[in-house]
């Protein structure tokens, strides 16, 4: 099993909707590394579900995945916002997998607390400059993460 960060404007899909909804495909990542991260993910890998560019930013909640890698279908349309005209069904660039949810916390696990968190320090969602709206955890950090009395 591995596990995995993976980033969100609540604005655009927050963990909310995906407790709404309760299954979704995670489209429109257009990242070469992350698409690569994505191609690697197995059904049964677990994730946090980061709020980005939010007040307080942080770790919302934690979601399975349930379907592995397949060609995000939205880089085929002409009409859809991450449609990509160099990508075929034939030769598909982009990929998405489906993700389901697992549970919501009480409040955001602040950026701030992750890193002040011992054995966080090498996240990285920690490291400066650090933008790949999915990101691979160790299954250390994901424990500590998990099983600290960190604030949420």
């Amino acid at each position: 099993m591995q596990y995995w960060l993976m980033k969100c404007e609540p604005g655009v899909y927050s963990i909310s909707d995906l407790r709404r909804d309760g299954r979704t495909g995670w489209e429109g990542v257009r990242n070469y590394q992350a698409r690569n991260y994505m191609k690697t993910m197995s059904v049964g890998d677990r994730a946090f579900f980061y709020h980005s560019n939010a007040e307080p930013s942080g770790i919302a909640g934690t979601i399975t995945i349930v379907r592995a890698a397949y060609p995000d279908p939205f880089q085929f349309d002409p009409t859809h916002k991450y449609y990509d005209p160099k990508a075929t069904h034939d030769a598909p660039i982009w990929v998405t997998v489906d993700i389901e949810f697992e549970s919501e916390y009480p409040s955001i696990i602040p950026l701030s607390t992750l890193r002040s968190t011992p054995g966080l320090e090498k996240m990285e969602v920690l490291r400066k400059g650090s933008r790949l709206s999915i990101q691979p955890v160790t299954a250390s950090e994901f424990k500590i993460i998990l099983t600290s009395n960190l604030p949420r």
